[in-house]
C-alpha cells in the first residue's frame, strides 16, 4: 500500500469516527430529553392519582350524607303516615 492510500483510509475512518460521534450525541440528548419527559409524567400521574382518591373520597362522603338523608327522609315518612 502506498502512503496516499493509507492516508485517504484514515481519512475515511476519521470521517466515520466523526459521525458516530454526532450520532452519539443526538442520542445522549434525545435520551436526556425523553428522561425529562418520563419524569414530567410521571408527576402527572401521581398529581391525577392523588386528585382521584380525593375524588373517590368526597364521593364517598357525598353517598354517605345522601344515604343519611334517605334514611331521614323515610323515617319522616313513616311517622307522617302512622298520624
Amino acid at each position: 500500500m502506498d502512503n496516499d492510500t493509507i492516508l485517504k483510509q484514515f481519512d475515511e475512518i476519521e470521517k466515520r469516527v466523526e459521525r458516530l460521534i454526532g450520532a452519539c450525541q443526538t442520542l445522549k440528548a434525545a435520551n436526556t430529553e425523553l428522561t425529562e419527559k418520563v419524569g414530567r409524567l410521571e408527576a402527572e400521574l401521581l398529581e391525577k392519582q392523588q386528585q382521584e382518591g380525593e375524588n373517590t373520597e368526597i364521593k364517598a362522603l357525598i353517598r354517605t350524607k345522601i344515604d343519611n338523608l334517605m334514611e331521614r327522609l323515610e323515617g319522616a315518612a313513616e311517622a307522617s303516615q302512622e298520624q
